[in-house]
Parts: C-alpha cells; sequence; structure tokens
C-alpha cells in the first residue's frame, strides 16, 4: 500500500517538475527522446529489412541445394579468378543428377536471360527476366498461380512456345492479368502462349520476386543459350527428400557430378554447391553491425540525456529539502525518501522514451505511405526502448536520491 501510494506521489511530482519547469525539463529528456529514437529507428528499420531478405530467403527453400559455376560467399577476399574458367551447370549435369541421386525429392533447371522485352499486340513490357525452367521449377518454389497453369512435363520436355508470365509482366501487357492465359505474346522473335500468371508478391529488399519474370520451358530456352550471349547463371536447383539432410544430399551430388564431369581424385571440384545458410549468415553478420551502430549513435545521446535527468534531480532535491526533513521528522523512513524520488527519475526518463517512441512510429507510418515497404514497430522494440529509459532514470536517479535519503531532518528542516 505504501509502495503504491510513493508511485503515485513520485508521479505527481514527475509531472509537476515537467509543467513547472518546462524549458530544464525539455532540454533533459530531450537527450532521452533522441537516443531512443536513433536506437529504436535503427532496430525497427533493421528488423523491418532484415525478416524481407529472411522471407525471401525461405522462399527459395531452406531444403534446396543450388548447383552453380560460382560459390556463395560473404566477406572475405574472393578469389574469382579460380572459377572464371569453370563450366556452367549444363542440361548434361541435370539430367545426371535426376537419374542417379536417391536424395533429391525434385530437381530442376534455369537458364536466365536479363532485359528482354515481352511484347502483346501495341503494348510492351521492358527489362523482363526470361528464365528457362523445367516442369519442377514451379513444385519446387511452391509458386501460386494468380490465373491459368504452369506448363506440363510434355511442354517443358517438347519445347513448346509457352510462357508463365509475373504479374507485373501480365498487367502491363493485359492491364487485368486475368486475360492473360489462352492469348499469345512475342519474345525471342518469337510467339508464345500464355498459359498462366503467377500470384503478385510485390516489391521487395532483394528485388520484384517473381513479378517481373516470365518462365518458359528450358528446351525452348536452349535454342537460344549459345546464340545470345546475355544469358547467365545456369542453375540446377535440387530439393532434398522429406527426411534428407542437406550435407546429406550435397555429398551425394559433389560424387555424382565428380563422376559426370569426369574429375580425377587429385582434381579440384569445377562447380559449387551452394545453400541458403550461406546467405543467411552473411546477412546476421551484416545486420549485427548494423543494430550495433544503432546503439553506439543512440548511445550518446542517452548518455547525455541521463546527465540532463540527473540535473533535474539533483535540483529538485535542493528545492524539497525542507519537504524532505518534515516527512523525515514525521516518521519517513529513508528508503521510502530514496524510492521517492528513483521513481520520479524513472517516470521523467520513461516520459521521454515514451516521447521517443512515438516519433518512431510516426516516421514508420510515414515511411510506409511513401515507399513500397513495410516497415514495423515490434512490440519486442517498444518493451527494449521502455526498459533502455527505465534503466537510464534508474542509474541518473540514484545519486540524488541517496543525497536525499541521507539528509539530516534537522538541517534538512532549517534550510
Amino acid at each position: 500500500m505504501i509502495l503504491i501510494t510513493i508511485i503515485k506521489e513520485s508521479f505527481r511530482l514527475a509531472i509537476h517538475e515537467l509543467s513547472n519547469n518546462k524549458l530544464r525539463s525539455f532540454l533533459s529528456l530531450t537527450g532521452i527522446t533522441i537516443g531512443i529514437l536513433c536506437i529504436i529507428s535503427v532496430l525497427s528499420a533493421v528488423d523491418s529489412l532484415e525478416t524481407n531478405v529472411r522471407n525471401t530467403i525461405n522462399r527459395m527453400g531452406s531444403d534446396v541445394l543450388y548447383v552453380e559455376k560460382w560459390p556463395w560467399s560473404f566477406g572475405g577476399e574472393y578469389p574469382w579468378w579460380k572459377y572464371l574458367n569453370r563450366p556452367e551447370a549444363n542440361y548434361n549435369d541435370f539430367k545426371a543428377i535426376k537419374q542417379y541421386s536417391e536424395k533429391a525429392e525434385r530437381v530442376a533447371i534455369q537458364a536466365v536471360m536479363a532485359n528482354k522485352t515481352i511484347r502483346y499486340k501495341n503494348n510492351y513490357v521492358e527489362g523482363v527476366m526470361l528464365a528457362g525452367v523445367t516442369a519442377d521449377y514451379a513444385a519446387i518454389y511452391d509458386l501460386n498461380l494468380h490465373a491459368g497453369r504452369y506448363f506440363s512435363r510434355k511442354e517443358d520436355e517438347s519445347g513448346d512456345h509457352v510462357v508463365v508470365l509475373g504479374y507485373d509482366i501480365a498487367e502491363g501487357l493485359f492491364r487485368d492479368p486475368e486475360h492473360a492465359p489462352g492469348h499469345r505474346v512475342k519474345a525471342l522473335n518469337s510467339k508464345l502462349q500464355a498459359t498462366g500468371v503467377i500470384e503478385k508478391e510485390g516489391q521487395g529488399l532483394m528485388g520484384p520476386g517473381f513479378d517481373q519474370i516470365a518462365l518458359v520451358p528450358y528446351a525452348f530456352m536452349q535454342k537460344f543459350i549459345n546464340e545470345n550471349s546475355r544469358v547467365f547463371g545456369q542453375r540446377i536447383i535440387v530439393q532434398a527428400k522429406e527426411g534428407v539432410e542437406l550435407p546429406a544430399l550435397k555429398a551425394e551430388l559433389r560424387k555424382i557430378l565428380r563422376r559426370v564431369r569426369k574429375l580425377s581424385p587429385k582434381d579440384e571440384d569445377n562447380f559449387a554447391i551452394n545453400e541458403m545458410s550461406i546467405l543467411t549468415q552473411g546477412i546476421t553478420q551484416t545486420f549485427s553491425v548494423i543494430n550495433l551502430a544503432g546503439f553506439f549513435i543512440g548511445g550518446f545521446s542517452i548518455l547525455v540525456g541521463g546527465f540532463g535527468i540527473a540535473n533535474i534531480m539533483f535540483v529538485s532535491v535542493k528545492e524539497r529539502t525542507r519537504i524532505i526533513g518534515i516527512k523525515m521528522a514525521m516518521g519517513a523512513k529513508k528508503i521510502w525518501i530514496l524510492m521517492e524520488f528513483l521513481i520520479e527519475s524513472i517516470v521523467l526518463s520513461l516520459i521521454g522514451g515514451v516521447i521517443g517512441l512515438l516519433l518512431v512510429y510516426g516516421i514508420i507510418q510515414l515511411a510506409n505511405s511513401m515507399v513500397e515497404f513495410t516497415f514495423m514497430l515490434s512490440g519486442s522494440n517498444v518493451i527494449l526502448g521502455l526498459s533502455i529509459s527505465a534503466s537510464i532514470g534508474l542509474i541518473s536517479g540514484i545519486f540524488p536520491a541517496m543525497a536525499a535519503a541521507r539528509m539530516n531532518p534537522v538541517e534538512a528542516i532549517r534550510k
């Protein structure tokens, strides 16, 4: 009961301090507000970016391996000269994996041409990524279709002139993507029948996803691979069977590829088998550095704010010396006096923190209205901001509160 009374009284005195000494309180709380604004803004931005990146990576498959020419790497020196003359992942590799792998559930091959143009009558869309893929590609990536269907295995193997359009491409060509299936579009100087439209994903940190990609059968794309120097990044995508660990699948693929490429035991691998964990580890390291920078920047402001809170409390103790003496003379214990000023200091600091969080929320809402990307203020960051504010209030108020609690009642009343 006494504790509740002390908390109420401390809160009232904190508000009284803010209202009676507006300029002093404003200047003192500004440091806390700016510090929380810096730290929580950076953390919220990083959390939002990291969530977007991880969602994109998870969409690419946590149970998937990628056979490519180039290994993925994060940080450090990248010896590109070692990989420059490696052969691209090719159709022979794909067939060997599909035939001999016992641990793979699905296997697909992909070849991409960048910056292509797709036309329908007088409408056209530029900058399209045209991907030649095999039938299992859609199942590996769990593609959802907005309209129509994915091309069949027979169409894939025959290299039929068919295409599955990304949502933005279909919208650019037909306005209403629902109308795309069944119509013929033109790409690579060929007429292709649109069989389906991929569901819209929206803009992400790692690009537009499948919204601006057009998928054609790999057998169709093969006709242009050797003729067009703008083909890049052929890769084989291998999805593990349920219960199969990626290291086991990776070891099996390595044996198959070394055999099909006729590498001797002394030869180094002339291929890379990449997995998403490489990216997630690099992303974790990168965002850890950014978070640290946010704490470093905000820390200085909070330090200044802490000194401001301490200054307010020392002045408050001096102004209320006589009242403290009277309370002690009437039986108030030292711990009550100590808690009164500590709680008042924490309340003042929390007010600064709440203002900082409100500013962060406002900035996030403004950013969400201006860019096609979702920023968020998570509950954990709100709790962190309030915890930092309360901690600074506790640290800043401890010495003024101890000074008040140690006063001699008789001497305090005389002042």
